[in-house]
């Protein structure tokens, strides 16, 4: 058997660059991680200033953590902890960092507006942490739209 002629000429193919397709396919991904890292700055500064509090420095009464009443005492120690954890999840990008988070928001939102003798009930507060929330669900809609067929 003999193999069949080519009669053409060997076809030259264009140059192809890593990443020049998928540059605009990621871009609400890519913004979802940016927001997710921003959110992660912010949890460890508020997680930070929580346990300054539970170290006494920066207290809100000069008697220090111990004179306050034990919702107040649990609520701080809590989003001490919660937001140092959250920090660290959403610099990493991992999907409990978004979990705990989210966690952390809804709580802060929900001990503000139904436990105001707690920190005070700041509506400002409220709409923040709501707005977070807003912000994240759209991004997180928007990256998992534009990866699905």
């Amino acid at each position: 058997m003999s193999q069949p002629a080519i009669d053409e000429q060997p076809q030259n193919l264009e140059p192809v660059h890593a990443g020049q397709g998928e540059a605009r396919a990621d871009i609400w991904a890519t913004r979802l991680v940016l927001f997710l890292r921003v959110m992660a700055v912010v949890a460890l500064v508020k997680g930070l200033y929580y346990w300054a509090i539970v170290c006494g420095v920066g207290a809100p009464s000069p008697a220090g953590f111990d004179s306050y009443g034990m919702p107040y005492q649990s609520a701080t120690v809590f989003f001490a902890v919660i937001d140092l954890v959250a920090a660290v999840g959403l610099w990493l990008a991992a999907p409990w960092g978004a979990v705990v988070w989210l966690t952390s928001v809804i709580s802060m939102a929900a001990v503000e507006a139904l436990f105001p003798q707690i920190y005070g009930g700041r509506l400002w507060i409220i709409m923040i942490e709501l707005a977070l929330l807003g912000i994240y669900l759209s991004l997180a809609l928007l990256a998992a739209r534009e990866h699905t067929p």
